[in-house]
């Protein structure tokens, strides 16, 4: 075989590199998974690099380069044909404030399509109560919120017994239960495309909007605030990830610029989707916490001025949570294509 050896070292040589990078990277951290697109690029890699390892071998000058590649191509094969079973220890700690994180970041596209579905259904709720407010008798779900903001809050600061003594951790479970429903069929209906997904996450916006306007409107924005704020601040970002998992999944089914087959599209998005899912679920799981045990107490039992800046604290540690947990150890992980 006639090669120019020196074109030939100058063409290859940054695919040799990028071989021994990934190498590299499994080695350092061997419990990681690779995708799809991952292991497709890394069998390309090693099958390149075997063949420039058969042209290297007829130029007996060139005895370096020749066992560079030699033990490359062996430490590809070994990670290739690797038969032991590796160990995979759930650690609860580093999957929450890494792999959930991490994963929120790589797929946040569908996240910023969620919240648009969202403002939007706040807007149009809004906008019919500030223009029709007897239009809250449809729009309200719940019998509690059709009535006068002021007449409501007028009873809820004045009332002398705990409504939920001896029962707040049964509210809290029914919340939570509740609201992972809701969660999970927001998911569970981008099946249907995304349509379902979108209806869900701009009805959940309708009623918001509409609740915010016509307390607003009463001059009740303060109760508001300390009533929503303590809980919202984490339940209404979760179910923001749930619409997240759902458009996730309604693109895979979709495929838009994707030459992947149905099946290998939705087994690349699996395991993210399960991540999100589960850290919304564990997210919602203190959201009813705190409103059983703290947004149903008005003043004079717990100053509004208290419970606004627990519920800003949360938002501001939940943004900064999903915006920067895990980017340490994201930086050892290979990225993917």
């Amino acid at each position: 075989m006639i090669i120019d050896l020196k074109r030939f070292l100058a063409e290859e040589r940054k695919h040799w590199t990028e071989l021994e990078s990934s190498l590299d990277r499994i080695e350092r951290n061997p419990e990681h998974r690779m995708e799809l697109t991952e292991l497709l690029k890394f069998h390309e890699l090693y099958e390149r690099t075997s063949a420039d390892l058969a042209k290297i071998e007829t130029f007996s000058s060139e005895p370096e380069i020749r066992r560079y590649l030699e033990g490359l191509v062996a430490r590809a094969y070994g990670e290739i044909h690797e038969t032991r079973e590796k160990p995979h220890r759930l650690n609860p700690w580093r999957w929450f404030f890494e792999s959930f994180p991490q994963t929120f970041r790589r797929r946040v596209g569908p996240f910023w399509l969620s919240l648009a579905v969202t403002i939007a259904g706040c807007l149009f709720g809004g906008a019919a109560i500030a223009i029709d407010p007897e239009a809250k008798q449809v729009i309200m779900p719940f019998q509690g919120l059709q009535g006068d903001p002021a007449e409501r809050v007028r009873k809820e600061e004045t009332e002398k017994q705990d409504r939920l003594a001896g029962h707040k951790s049964t509210f809290a479970a029914q919340l939570m239960t509740h609201n992972t429903q809701v969660a999970i069929v927001t998911m569970a209906l981008g099946v249907t495309w995304g349509a379902g997904t979108t209806v869900s996450l701009f009805y959940n916006g309708v009623i918001l909007g509409a609740v915010a306007v016509d307390y607003a409107r009463a001059g009740q924005t303060r109760f508001l605030l300390g009533w929503l704020l303590p809980h919202g601040a984490v339940e209404i970002p979760s179910i923001l990830l749930a619409g997240q998992a759902g458009f996730l999944l309604a693109s895979a089914l979709i495929g838009w610029g994707s030459r992947n087959t149905r099946r290998a599209r939705l087994r690349e998005i699996s395991r993210d989707l399960v991540t999100i899912i589960f850290g919304a679920g564990v997210l919602l799981v203190w959201a009813g916490i705190v409103e059983s045990f703290l947004s149903q107490y008005h003043e004079p039992v717990i100053p509004y001025a208290l419970k606004i800046a627990f519920g800003a604290t949360e938002l501001v540690a939940l943004t900064v949570f999903l915006a920067r947990s895990g980017t340490a150890a994201e930086k050892r992980l290979p990225k993917t294509a």
